[in-house]
């Protein structure tokens, strides 16, 4: 697992801090369940110049 691909995200429901590792072929939208709390995120993956950039949201 590369550094490149993980991001460090705020869960939007219970503001835990989590690491997410991000396939580096992984594009576009998808649900996960936060590990702290279990309540589903809306995960938006997108690639700028190679660079991840991931934002969650309450799904």
């Amino acid at each position: 697992m590369l550094e490149d691909d993980v991001a460090l995200l705020a869960c939007p429901w219970c503001g835990e801090a989590i690491e997410l590792y991000v396939d580096p072929d992984t594009r576009g939208a998808m649900v996960e369940d936060c590990e702290v709390c279990c309540r589903p995120w809306r995960v938006v993956v997108t690639r700028q110049g190679g660079e991840l950039v991931v934002s969650v949201d309450r799904a």
